[in-house]
């Protein structure tokens, strides 16, 4: 009887993760084994792909060079910069706000996410673009200011684009956080500096470690940010690899970067896990 249930409980189960099984397969798994064999390949004459082993492709990463140096900088330097913005407006939701309006500025939050990236992209092109906050120096008499086809402006984009994805993460290990423990560290003579760095800050970890690592990874692949507020002059990988695969038709070359990339991600994405289940498993409270 009880092999029989067994049985049934592990159909059901199989049953329920063979979709999301055959689409990993299908969308992810065979794709990237297609890459990894481009990758080893040649360039055909004509573009595209022509089956042959060599490493030369990972031989030529370094004529990308400046693709690598921009995202493994801009990268993490827009996570960061999402860090500072986004844990003072995660505190304010998770312990400040009023419970009565909480949900609602949780909402307000997530409602850049209903318009499309690209248009908000334009929307930025068209402030630090020369008809924007430049003419509106240029109006008290401050001339010729470049924002737009910058590393800065590509930055500002970053943290525009990624910011509620830094917020939510953080919010969530914040909201959890046991206000007894706050008020112990006041009833001890904690100020609130030592309490946020003692108790706070520690206590919500996981939830910056776990946006940290995103936002970082999903950075390390952006396309659209660099293309239209870095106008040609600020490339990431994802830039790269649209130019190889699009204008050039170099597929191995452009499946080399494309699995160094996820190379990097995996590497990103496994320090972030060890240092998260570390913090999780060690996290002590000082409360003096």
């Amino acid at each position: 009887m009880r092999v029989a249930t067994n049985t049934k409980r592990n159909l059901v189960t199989a049953a329920l993760i063979a979709p999301a099984a055959v689409w990993l397969t299908v969308f992810l798994v065979l794709p990237f084994i297609a890459m990894l064999v481009f990758a080893f390949g040649e360039r055909a004459p004509e573009g595209g792909y022509q089956p042959a082993f060599t490493f030369a492709q990972f031989a030529n990463l370094p004529t990308r060079a400046a693709a690598f140096w921009n995202t493994l900088m801009l990268a993490p330097a827009g996570a960061l910069l999402c860090l500072v913005v986004a844990y003072p407006v995660a505190y304010y939701l998770a312990v400040k706000a009023n419970p009565r309006y909480r949900l609602i500025l949780v909402s307000l939050v997530v409602v850049p996410f209903w318009t499309s990236l690209l248009v908000r992209t334009y929307a930025w092109m068209y402030i630090l673009g020369s008809r924007g906050i430049p003419n509106l120096l240029s109006m008290i008499g401050i001339e010729d200011v470049r924002m737009l086809n910058t590393p800065g402006a590509v930055l500002l984009g970053i943290v525009y684009g990624y910011l509620p994805l830094m917020i939510m993460p953080i919010y969530v290990s914040l909201e959890k956080l046991d206000r007894r423990l706050l008020e112990a560290s006041a009833d001890l003579g904690g100020k609130p500096v030592s309490t946020f760095l003692g108790v706070t800050l520690p206590l919500s970890l996981p939830g910056v470690m776990t946006g940290v690592a995103l936002v970082t990874i999903l950075l390390l692949g952006e396309y659209l940010i660099p293309q239209l507020l870095g106008g040609g002059k600020v490339f990431f990988i994802g830039n790269a690899l649209v130019d190889l695969f699009l204008q050039s038709r170099n597929w191995p070359f452009g499946s080399a970067i494309a699995v160094t990339l996820v190379a990097v991600v995996v590497v990103v994405l496994m320090v972030a896990m060890r240092i998260a289940w570390k913090v999780a498993g060690t996290r002590q409270v000082d409360l003096v």
